[in-house]
């Protein structure tokens, strides 16, 4: 059984070791990729997360606080806006680093994988 982040289908001859992004073996046999990120991505990725969390916390004690429907509506609004923009800075850097290096290793199997995360991301 494989497990694949955002459990994209298993597409066959992916499962090796990219330059940034790797397999490894965990548990029984199943297999986890994993991305090594420089500090200033990480720092930049986990700060975008940690404001989403204190809106969410925000929208929380709104409801707590019986906000008026349609301000919690514009801040869950704010949210979803906020992660999509997680979402567009995560897939612009997996494109630039792991999808290309890959292409570039002769690894064209990841252009199926980026179809269907992207396919996933529009539904």
């Amino acid at each position: 059984k494989i497990k694949k982040y955002l459990d994209i289908i298993p597409i066959e001859g992916i499962y090796s070791i990219y330059p940034y992004g790797v397999y490894e073996k965990s548990g029984d046999e199943e297999m986890e990729k994993k991305k090594e990120r420089s500090t200033k991505e990480y720092k930049d990725l986990m700060n975008r997360l940690k404001r989403i969390e204190g809106q969410v916390r925000g929208i929380q004690g709104m409801l707590e606080n019986d906000a008026y429907c349609t301000d919690v509506l514009i801040q869950v609004a704010a949210v979803n806006a906020a992660l999509n923009s997680f979402n567009k800075a995560l897939l612009a850097e997996h494109v630039r680093t792991c999808v290309a290096d890959n292409i570039r290793a002769g690894n064209d199997e990841v252009i199926d994988e980026l179809v269907i995360l992207l396919q996933k991301l529009m539904r």
